[in-house]
């Protein structure tokens, strides 16, 4: 079954009585390649989270369409859950599926679903042995940002994301700000709040015209890697009275107010949580322009910024 094959496509949604739904963002693939080369960078990213060479690869699918890609993970994980929101898929994902017992299609909508325990009853065992566990998606461009926060976020900063990588195609423009660094005109809150739990890199451009129905905009796939949490990005973070966890989130409430006014400098955007005073004495203490805005701040700048406005209290 050429699940890339506009003409099999459009088959196997009349089978099923589907059409792609805006409201759910659908645009399938029609180029083979592409989806291939996603799962094949997913996969070489997951092998440098296994612990043992010979340890199993898991992979959480989101969004997994007519299973287009889903097919191509299947070639390179152990096992793949892919959770799909839109119910009427469930039947022709099962067809398109069946000749891989390494899949399981579960019906559920990624913000709502608790993921650590789908960690825990999906891939326990294959984390009991040592091996790693990855995120791929086409990602719907309309729920993009929320997606990959709540992958990050579903986790402590005291603790680490437990994903090799989080390998996603989404639309250009939200790759270009996920990759951008502080300074550039792309930089924006999320790029920020990303950074502070991993790594960015884009890996490569998809246009238009590999999609059924085209989209509008084009699309980009990008990694998304964790690192080793604020205490790398920040070293001064494991002294902090404030502790790991609650400096995190003292610092995404300054990168909130930092990027809500993003024309004011840090003194007034922040001033609303803080003295203006105390702000221009922990901007002096880290050598930092009082006239530096939020869009100039690094998520180490904005770690280091949070912890010592936080002490002056």
């Amino acid at each position: 079954m050429n699940l890339c094959n506009r003409t099999e496509v459009k088959r196997l949604l009349d089978k099923y009585g589907l059409a792609p739904r805006k409201g759910y963002g659908q645009n399938f693939l029609i180029n083979p390649a592409v989806p291939q080369m996603i799962a094949e960078n997913s996969y070489t990213m997951s092998l440098s989270g296994n612990l043992d060479n010979n340890a199993p690869c898991g992979v959480i699918e989101i969004g997994p369409g007519v299973g287009a890609l889903t097919s191509c993970l299947a070639q390179y994980y152990d096992k793949v859950a892919a959770l799909e929101i839109d119910k009427g898929l469930i039947p022709l994902l099962e067809e398109s599926m069946r000749d891989f017992d390494n899949v399981k299609i579960i019906c559920q909508d990624v913000m709502e679903t608790d993921i650590p325990a789908l960690i825990e009853e999906e891939f326990g065992d294959i984390i009991e042995q040592g091996g790693s566990l990855s995120v791929c998606a086409n990602l719907p461009y309309y729920i993009t940002s929320p997606v990959i926060m709540k992958l990050l976020e579903s986790f402590s900063f005291s603790e680490s994301v437990p994903f090799s990588s989080i390998t996603v195609m989404i639309q250009t423009e939200v790759a270009d700000r996920l990759v951008s660094e502080a300074g550039s005109g792309e930089y924006g809150a999320v790029t920020a709040a990303v950074r502070l739990r991993a790594d960015v890199k884009k890996i490569f451009n998809v246009s238009a015209g590999n999609f059924y129905p085209i989209p509008k905009v084009s699309s980009s796939v990008i990694s998304i890697i964790p690192h080793g949490g604020i205490s790398q990005l920040y070293p001064m973070a494991k002294d902090s009275p404030l502790g790991i966890d609650r400096l995190g989130k003292k610092t995404c409430e300054l990168i909130s107010l930092a990027f809500g006014q993003r024309r004011k400098t840090i003194v007034n955007s922040a001033a609303s949580a803080y003295p203006k005073e105390l702000i221009v004495k922990s901007l002096r203490n880290l050598g930092l322009r009082e006239d530096i805005r939020g869009e100039r701040l690094s998520a180490s700048d904005f770690l280091a910024l949070a912890d010592n406005l936080n002490r002056g209290l």
